[in-house]
């Protein structure tokens, strides 16, 4: 008998591709991007994204081991490759205009990533467009925060501001579960099928996609917990441990590595920089730092 759980918790389309059996419709390819693993998962019908639990489109993985063990270069260069896995996804035209939400509370570390990558876009949709401006793409920025401080769901206040700016394309940015503790703070995930927040952690709001804004909505995610059912049932299986009884949900609990601000930090200025370079891509590193001040 296997270590069995009711619902392993995952928000990556990889993980939960990893864990069931060939389905009809799932696509999973593999590549390299400026020296970092790329796995894309293409969910193409629904009968698949039904048995995946995982809406139809494209589900972009990158690992960012060369960062997390601080490679010489490697910030440099996961920026570079996460733009263009991005750029492939958004699509865009000249002058189309794209709003950035920050999803989370910036208060909990753990849940941080979506309001301090907001923290690095350059907004420029409030500058003409002309003279120095003319080569930068119109760009708007808005923490959503949760409905814990604000008492508005985030899918709300995206909303809102989506039905007032009329943005081409929705960015969305958030904190994520993963299935394996080994992709915590070590991969992005990259979809064009929008989110329902805090759904890898128990606790799913109103979702925030094409269908409810109208416009293509990309999200960008970071797996910075995992839940701890999940975690011991994987510790045990690669303890060659099978002979387990169902676990329970361990009450919900959560675990994140003890050194999550650092890596939030780290993570939020990767994702903030990539959004940059796919959104302006006349511009460097350099330039960016520069426009950050």
């Amino acid at each position: 008998m296997g270590c069995i759980m009711q619902n392993r918790r995952t928000d990556l389309a990889v993980e939960a591709s990893e864990t069931t059996e060939a389905i009809a419709g799932i696509i999973s390819e593999n590549h390299n991007r400026d020296g970092f693993p790329v796995t894309l998962v293409s969910v193409t019908n629904h009968s698949a994204a039904e048995k995946l639990g995982k809406p139809v489109g494209k589900y972009v993985t990158l690992e960012l081991g060369k960062l997390k063990r601080r490679e010489q270069g490697a910030f440099r260069a996961a920026v570079y490759a996460l733009a263009e896995e991005l750029s492939e996804l958004l699509r865009l035209n000249n002058g189309e205009t794209v709003l950035v939400a920050g999803l989370g509370n910036r208060a909990i570390s753990p849940d941080a990533i979506g309001p301090e990558a907001v923290q690095n876009i350059i907004v420029t949709n409030h500058l003409p467009p002309s003279g120095n401006y003319s080569r930068l793409r119109p760009v708007c920025a808005v923490e959503a925060g949760v409905p814990g401080t604000t008492g508005i769901e985030s899918a709300a206040l995206v909303r809102a501001v989506a039905d007032s700016i009329k943005p081409d394309r929705v960015i969305v940015v958030d904190a994520l579960a993963s299935r394996r503790f080994t992709r915590v703070c070590t991969t992005v995930q990259l979809t064009d099928t929008g989110i329902i927040p805090g759904s890898g952690v128990g606790g799913s709001r109103a979702e925030i996609s094409g269908k409810t804004l109208g416009v293509p909505v990309i999200a960008v995610g970071v797996p910075t917990v995992v839940d701890a059912g999940t975690l011991a049932c994987d510790v045990l299986e690669q303890a060659g441990i099978t002979d387990v009884p169902e676990l329970s949900d361990f009450g919900g609990m959560m675990v994140t590595p003890r050194d999550i601000d650092e890596s939030v930090a780290d993570l939020s200025r990767l994702i903030g920089y990539a959004i940059n370079l796919a959104l302006h891509q006349e511009l460097n590193i350099d330039d960016i730092t520069m426009l950050l001040g």
